[in-house]
């Protein structure tokens, strides 16, 4: 996963769970595994938040929380505006290779409207439609390579259809209201007792107390 989406991925668990602390975010991705699907190194992501700092696009208030000293972030307006270009993109950006912006993208869905995201979706599958077809062509391209490597567009052609089927289902499900994702909406889910977010939610009730809010 490029720098780019290294920072959608920590723009965006700033804004699910702020005002936050970095130890915190750190857990919460590392929860996600991103080590694995986006290859982000977990040490580097106290340094990603203070370079998002510098940038302008994270806000940092160092607060003291009973006997120790915290610091938690914030997302700027110049970062909302920064994340949600970079969810839409990646919602809407299809290569068929690399899935984990869109990964990153369509797991951070609670912080956009339900309307963007069905326009995004569906000009996703405008492409994703192209890219069928493309892998359909090249399958059967000489200059492709030999039968041995063409067979590997089969592989390619088979994944980006799956994709599609999925895509087409989870578009009529947005649509009709069945896929709930937007912060207002009842999900139908509960987190497990023992899950860290109700501890996040705590804390984040002390930080706004502490920040005035």
């Amino acid at each position: 996963m490029a720098a780019n989406e290294t920072r959608m991925l920590l723009l965006g668990a700033v804004a699910m769970f702020e005002p936050v602390n970095g130890y915190q975010i750190r857990r919460e991705l590392i929860s996600w595994q991103v080590d694995q699907w986006a290859h982000v190194n977990p040490g580097s992501i106290y340094h990603g938040l203070s370079r998002l700092t510098e940038q302008g696009h994270l806000s940092r208030h160092d607060l003291v929380d009973g006997q120790r000293e915290v610091a938690v972030y914030e997302v700027t307006e110049a970062g909302r505006v920064e994340l949600d270009r970079m969810l839409v993109d990646a919602l809407e950006t299809v290569d068929p290779y690399d899935r984990a912006a869109f990964t990153a993208a369509f797991g951070m869905l609670p912080l956009l409207r339900r309307g963007q995201v069905l326009a995004s979706l569906k000009k996703r599958r405008v492409a994703l439609e192209g890219a069928v077809a493309d892998f359909v062509r090249g399958r059967e391209d000489p200059a492709n390579g030999p039968p041995h490597a063409r067979r590997g567009w089969v592989l390619w052609l088979d994944l980006a259809v799956s994709e599609l089927a999925w895509l087409r289902e989870t578009i009529d499900d947005i649509a009709s209201g069945e896929l709930r994702f937007e912060r207002t909406e009842d999900w139908g889910w509960t987190p497990p007792p023992d899950d860290p977010g109700w501890q996040m939610e705590f804390d984040r009730e002390k930080y706004r107390a502490l920040l005035g809010r």
